[in-house]
C-alpha cells in the first residue's frame, strides 16, 4: 500500500498507566465510530505498520486510550509516543451529496456561479475552526470556506465542485 492509500486518524500523545496503554488524539468528528476498530496503522520510522487493537476506551471528545496486542509495558508503549495513526482509505464508507472526505475532492475543478471556473482544488486546509478549499487559479491561491451555504453541489463523476461565493470573496484574491 502507498501512503495515499491511507487517511490520518490521529496521533499518540503519551503513555497511559503501566500496562502499555497509549493516550491517542483522534482527529475525527465522531470518535465513537472508531471504538470497535480491530487494527490501525502506525507511522513508525516512515513506514506504515499494522497494529492490532485489544481495546479502545473513549475518554473525552477527541481522546481515547488504546491497548495494542503486542504492547505490554509502558517502556514498549513509550516507543510509539508521537506516532501518527492511519486507516486504509478503502475502509471509509461512501458519502453522497455535499458530504465529502478531504482527500476525495483534491484535484476537482471549482466553478463559481458568478465567476465561472476558478481553477482546481489543490488541498483542503483543516484548521479545526473552519475547513478551507485551497484553489489554484493560475499563479494565485483562492481560499474558500467549505460550508454548505457556499458549496452547492459536488459532481463526483465530472470531478467538479459548484459553489456560490459571497459577494467580494473571490475579488479579494483576483
Amino acid at each position: 500500500m502507498q501512503n495515499n492509500d491511507f487517511y490520518y486518524l490521529g496521533k499518540i500523545l503519551k503513555t497511559f498507566g503501566n500496562k502499555g496503554q497509549l493516550m491517542v488524539y483522534l482527529d475525527v468528528d465522531e470518535p465513537e465510530k472508531y471504538q470497535k476498530l480491530e487494527s490501525v496503522y502506525l507511522d513508525v520510522y516512515g513506514e506504515r505498520i499494522p497494529f492490532f487493537i485489544t481495546k479502545v476506551e473513549l475518554k473525552n471528545r477527541n481522546s481515547a486510550i488504546f491497548s495494542f496486542l503486542d504492547v505490554q509495558s509502558s517502556d514498549e508503549a513509550g516507543e510509539y509516543v508521537g506516532s501518527e495513526m492511519f486507516l486504509p482509505v478503502s475502509s471509509l464508507p461512501d458519502l453522497s451529496g455535499k458530504q465529502f472526505y478531504f482527500h476525495e475532492i483534491v484535484g476537482f475543478t471549482v466553478i463559481d456561479t458568478h465567476h465561472g471556473n476558478l481553477g482546481f482544488l489543490e488541498s483542503v486546509l483543516d484548521n479545526h475552526q473552519q475547513a478551507l478549499l485551497q484553489v489554484r487559479f493560475g499563479e494565485k491561491e483562492i481560499l474558500i470556506p467549505a460550508v454548505d451555504q457556499i458549496m452547492k453541489e459536488i459532481d463526483r463523476k465530472k470531478k467538479i465542485i459548484y459553489i456560490e461565493a459571497p459577494d467580494g470573496l473571490i475579488e479579494i484574491y483576483l
